[in-house]
């Protein structure tokens, strides 16, 4: 579940990229990084992509940078008009020239600095080329994740086959324990009893029977195959189907665990083992898959 995506771009002045991030995880876990100003956003961006994606820890960015816009100048006509007529009420009272525009321009207070304001229309444009960019961007990760996804599923299934075919091992070894069960039972009562006279046939039989019934793993194997058919029923859906891998994962592990503690043959306890391995192997490539 691990994948990578970045779309970037400009609009009236306004630079952006977008970045997000897939890295395996059991959980959902989600987290965005954005500017001031763009919060607000943050429930829709987060919507959209629990839509999409179900597993794994995602993370994004947005980043913006504004180029600096130039300054606008703004006549106060307010204190132009407190001047003319300061300048009036002067007139024959002092002897002096008419003052030039350029002067009063220059009075501090006529003429002020303001910023360049972005319009309601601007506003929204840049929202919505942002927005577009983020759904790019999403479109983008999803596909790198499903590019992974289809290597993963090659390397499942070749896990699936290895542990069909202990499983198939363990079949062959298995119809062969009753037979050993009671020859190594007749050689220990017999090393037992020596001169003893020997057990009947009816009485033999029971306590072969009870040690047949206790080192049984019929019910195992026939629980393995069942849960390889499931996992490959799963891996023919393809969708939202890591939860429960990882469940069918469980279950194949409390079975081999059975199974090798009920095995009364060192053969079949080998293959056992090889089996654990193999469905660990297995469990471990399931938390790449969503």
């Amino acid at each position: 579940m691990t994948g990578f995506a970045r779309t970037e771009g400009q609009i009236d002045g306004l630079s952006w990229a977008w970045e997000l991030r897939s890295v395996n995880g059991k959980s959902f876990d989600l987290r965005l990084r954005l500017p001031p100003g763009w919060e607000a956003f943050e429930g829709a961006y987060k919507t959209a992509i629990a839509d999409v994606l179900k597993r794994g820890s995602i993370s994004g960015t947005l980043s913006v940078t504004e180029q600096a816009r130039p300054p606008v100048l703004k006549l106060n006509e307010t204190v132009l008009a407190q001047l003319v007529s300061l300048i009036r009420s002067l007139e024959g009272v002092i002897d002096a020239a008419p003052p030039r525009v350029d002067g009063l321009l220059g009075i501090r207070g006529v003429v002020e600095v303001a910023e360049t304001e972005v319009t309601e229309e601007q506003r929204a444009a840049r929202q919505a080329t942002v927005q577009a960019g983020f759904l790019a961007a999403l479109q983008a990760l999803v596909a790198s994740r499903r590019v992974e996804g289809e290597r993963t599923v090659v390397v499942l299934l070749a896990r699936l086959d290895e542990i069909a075919g202990y499983v198939g091992e363990a079949e062959i070894l298995a119809a062969s324990v009753p037979a050993q069960l009671r020859s190594r039972f007749q050689k220990q009562m017999a090393t037992l009893l020596e001169a003893a006279p020997p057990l009947s046939e009816e009485r033999l039989a029971q306590e072969v029977a009870l040690l047949i019934a206790r080192a049984d793993v019929r019910e195992e194997l026939d629980r393995l195959e069942a849960h390889l058919q499931a996992a490959r029923d799963l891996m023919s859906e393809g969708v939202n189907i890591g939860r429960r891998l990882d469940f069918l994962c469980q279950e194949f592990n409390r079975e081999a665990n059975t199974l090798c503690s009920k095995s009364a043959d060192i053969g079949l306890t080998k293959i056992g083992i090889a089996l654990k391995a193999a469905i660990e192997q297995l469990r471990e490539q399931v938390q790449n898959i969503e």
